[in-house]
């Protein structure tokens, strides 16, 4: 999964590039997309205080929209979102301006593949200085050609801008950034999405969970960033947020179209 369960090892054993462009393949974002925000939570026991988590989306002034293998096992009262181009340092310690939320995971998460992956983070107060991402109708994707669609993912996680196989291709610093993709494969609860460079795809990668996939160059998100190939190279498996099992859970924080 996409979580950050690897980058503060990976960033210890990194000499630091500085940085082009890229969640993987991509460019920075700057204020491209400023409802997409950084999470943070006490979630390393070695170390104490808040860490870079996750990335989520603003879909209304007070929810932020992000995957359960992110919040699962947290204390649902110690979260915080960050909507800061650079939201935190090479460590993962935060730098930005953080609004504190609670956390809210989907009853049916259990950590399988089958499981519903989408949370929400309730922020205590309104966020007003970006306009929340739209979200899509029923069943959306199967009535659109998928095979003519680009994909925009955004997040805050590792970065890859190379084609060098391994982990030291990749590197951490807190930055927002955003990428595009080319469709794979679909089907009732998950979108596939191309991430192979070589092939003109961007994608995800560690840290960059829950952040979204948008429809092309427009601010509807179609899917979450939830898991892929371990070296974030070839293939962003994403969730679904237009299905009936993630409406029924969205409805109950925001009004749905």
């Amino acid at each position: 999964m996409r979580k950050l369960l690897l980058v503060l090892a990976i960033v210890g054993s990194l000499v630091l590039a500085a940085p082009a462009g890229a969640i993987t393949f991509g460019q920075l974002d700057g204020n491209r997309h400023p409802n997409v925000g950084a999470l943070f939570a006490e979630w390393v026991p070695e170390n104490p205080g808040l860490d870079f988590l996750c990335s989520g989306t603003l879909i209304s002034p007070t929810v932020v929209l992000t995957a359960s293998h992110c919040t699962i096992g947290l204390d649902p009262d110690e979260f915080f979102v960050s909507f800061d181009p650079v939201a935190s340092d090479e460590d993962g310690s935060p730098v930005g301006t953080l609004l504190p939320g609670t956390a809210v995971t989907h009853p049916d998460y259990a950590l399988k593949t089958r499981d519903p992956d989408i949370a929400v983070v309730i922020l205590d107060e309104p966020y007003t200085a970006a306009e929340p991402a739209e979200l899509p109708p029923l069943n959306f994707l199967n009535s659109i050609n998928l095979k003519r669609q680009r994909f925009t993912a955004v997040g805050y996680g590792a970065v890859r801008e190379d084609k060098r196989k391994g982990p030291n291709a990749l590197f951490f610093d807190g930055t927002r950034r955003f990428t595009t993709q080319s469709f794979l494969s679909i089907n009732k609860a998950w979108l596939t999405l191309n991430m192979n460079p070589s092939t003109g795809s961007g994608g995800t990668c560690f840290g960059d969970s829950g952040g979204p996939h948008f429809l092309g160059n427009t601010d509807l998100i179609v899917s979450l960033t939830v898991t892929g190939d371990s070296v974030c190279r070839a293939t962003d498996k994403t969730f679904r947020v237009d299905t009936a099992r993630a409406r029924a859970f969205l409805s109950q924080f925001v009004t749905l179209p």
